[in-house]
């Protein structure tokens, strides 16, 4: 049996491997700090490769840089051992929900999630910190203090004589201030275009005060050639008299495709547009209106008469025109009945022009006016009618918005994250939206444990963190929705999923010993029990499994069902793909049946057999009853 690393992949040797396969010859090995031999790239051998394009050392070159950029490359591509430890209590329809609640840092969410969510999600749509001189909460381990800022970033001398004039340079503060940010948001984003598919897209809002310098990062992480758009949202209605220069009432919403292989969706027509549409001939092609037959191009084929059947009167196309199609096809739209001669059959001929045959919706554009997607008073006001109060949230973005950015970028059945959740407004927006269609969207939504203010709305109302206000914003929604849908008396709520899984960050389910055993001391007998057992106190059964579904290749949505075999509790994920059993004292008796059930992956802990004997024949059991099973243990 093959041990489950129970870590997520370190991305630097992805990439040394990738570069390997393009570059066989540039692959070499090398000693590392900790004598281990290790797989390196030659990148003496690697010049030589891209000789004719290589720049290096002091070359001037376009470039976006801050300081600390190398540290949040390297945090992008660090492996993390940590684990997601499911919470039933918290949950709804647990065991039946295919959504996702995910509590801790979102960057370490984001890592795990790489492992079984690879390419999987058609959209993410992002409402990240909009660096506004606020406490700054995702503060990684490398951000800089004031001291070291200073030494590297040129404005000053080695005795702190300020080396540049202040009414050029930006001032310290200000440079810190957009390090910190971008030291945040690059490593995220970095991890999070993993996940997206290939055909899918990620949204994101923010406003003046970063837009520049999140074009800049996703130009690189994306491409600057997968670019779609800066939407402008009119989050506001009216002006802010108060305000010292101008009134903002707009923010931004930044939108990159993954790949060219993206195609975005039509956006619904709307009432006005199908307004004209109001003549029936009931001849079963439907509601049209009159078009001019004229069209602006010249050509020759298109200047003849046409007689109007009623009257015998033949009518040009005035001069210097002509008609839309040719005299052929003009004779079979009037065979077809496709020419309107006025309301009462004796005037100039019209095209009739078929609802069911134009672009069934409207391409988007980049200007959204609060009348078609809400503005922030209406967002409060949503918050507010769901909790019956004050909104427990400062700053809530309306459904209408993120429905807008649903209907374009994700499909009915399609994966959407939010990695910086906050009031969870596009959980709502995914179920509203599949109460409206009918659709199987599914959500995973990401959130740090913030906690609110001491003198907020939120903490008064007993909300102490944004996920306690996120989590119970679903449930609250999700219960609104399925009664909507039950007073029109539609079937959707019997298949309409309101239910989402609560997984919370922490450290790893494995005792340190797990990871390096060589570095653990035997020196007890306690501490060779520890060693035995390698498991973390206070941990359970479910919580192992959730750390091993990720090794398997499977998601964190995945169906589990408990059997108990021979006295013992066995998980049995996806009617069998993954069986696991983590109980101590396991028998021959266990083993096989578990075995004649055929399973693609079994999981047991190590040293948990009953005996030696059993441990001895259980490579024998599976391969007399289930040799193609694949066999792990922790």
């Amino acid at each position: 049996m093959q041990k489950l690393k129970l870590q997520t992949a370190d991305m630097a040797e992805r990439n040394i491997e990738r570069l390997g396969q393009l570059f066989p010859s540039c692959l070499t090995e090398k000693i590392n700090d900790e004598g281990k031999l290790v797989k390196a790239i030659d990148f003496d051998k690697l010049r030589q490769e891209l000789a004719c394009e290589v720049v290096e050392g002091a070359e001037e070159r376009y470039q976006f840089t801050w300081p600390d950029k190398r540290a949040a490359i390297r945090l992008a591509n660090a492996p993390t051992n940590k684990t997601l430890r499911p919470c039933r209590e918290e949950s709804v329809d647990f065991d039946n929900t295919e959504n996702l609640y995910i509590e801790g840092d979102n960057l370490e969410v984001l890592k795990l999630l790489r492992e079984n969510y690879l390419g999987k999600v058609k959209m993410i749509y992002i409402d990240p910190p909009y660096n506004t001189g606020n406490d700054f909460v995702y503060n990684d381990d490398f951000a800089q203090g004031k001291a070291e800022f200073e030494a590297q970033s040129g404005l000053f001398d080695e005795e702190g004589r300020r080396m540049a004039d202040p009414m050029v340079q930006n001032t310290e503060s200000n440079g810190r201030f957009h390090t910190d940010w971008l030291n945040m948001i690059y490593p995220r984003l970095k991890v999070a275009k993993d996940l997206l598919s290939d055909d899918g897209v990620i949204f994101i809002s923010i406003d003046d005060n970063e837009v520049e310098n999140l074009r800049k990062v996703c130009d690189e992480v994306f491409g600057r050639f997968n670019f779609l758009a800066t939407i402008v949202w009119q989050k506001k209605y009216a002006a802010t008299n108060d305000s010292k220069g101008f009134s903002t009432t707009h923010d931004y919403i930044v939108v990159y495709q993954k790949s060219a292989q993206f195609n975005r969706n039509l956006l619904p027509r709307t009432a006005e547009q199908n307004a004209p549409y109001k003549h029936d001939d009931n001849d079963g092609k439907g509601l049209w209106r009159s078009d001019n037959l004229l069209v602006k191009s010249f050509s020759e084929s298109g200047v003849y008469p046409i007689v109007n059947p009623n009257t015998g009167v033949e009518y040009y196309p005035p001069k210097g025109s002509c008609w839309r199609a040719s005299r052929e096809t003009m004779n079979v739209w009037l065979a077809e009945n496709r020419i309107f001669f006025g309301k009462d059959g004796k005037g100039a001929p019209q095209m009739k022009r078929y609802l069911n045959e134009v672009q069934q919706g409207r391409v988007p554009i980049t200007w959204w006016n609060f009348e078609e997607v809400g503005h922030n008073d209406e967002a409060n006001k949503e918050v507010s009618a769901l909790f019956g109060s004050k909104t427990p949230f400062d700053t809530p973005k309306p459904v209408r918005l993120l429905s807008q950015m649903l209907r374009i970028g994700a499909n009915s059945d399609s994966l959407i994250i939010d990695f910086f959740s906050g009031s969870a407004t596009t959980a709502h927006a995914v179920m509203q939206l599949n109460a409206e269609d009918g659709g199987n969207r599914r959500f995973i939504m990401v959130q740090l444990p913030e906690l609110t203010d001491e003198k907020s709305e939120a903490y008064k109302a007993g909300y102490k963190n944004i996920c306690e206000i996120g989590k119970e914003r679903i449930r609250r929604a999700g219960r609104k929705i399925k009664e909507e849908l039950a007073v029109r008396n539609e079937e959707l709520e019997i298949k309409l999923d309101v239910g989402f899984r609560v997984l919370k960050l922490d450290e790893s389910n494995m005792a340190d010993v797990y990871y390096t055993p060589a570095e653990t001391p035997i020196q007890t007998t306690l501490a060779f029990d520890a060693l035995v057992d390698n498991i973390r106190e206070g941990r359970t059964a479910e919580d192992l499994l959730f750390q091993v579904l990720p090794e398997c290749n499977l998601p964190l949505s995945s169906k589990i069902e408990e059997r108990e075999i021979h006295g013992k509790k066995v998980f049995v994920v996806e009617d069998g793909y993954l069986m696991a059993c983590f109980d101590k004292d396991i028998n021959e008796a266990v083993i096989t049946a578990i075995a004649k059930e055929k399973p693609y992956y079994f999981v047991m802990c190590d040293r948990s057999m009953e005996t030696d004997n059993v441990a001895d024949n259980f490579e024998q059991i599976f391969e007399a009853y289930s040799k193609e099973t694949v066999r792990r243990i922790i």
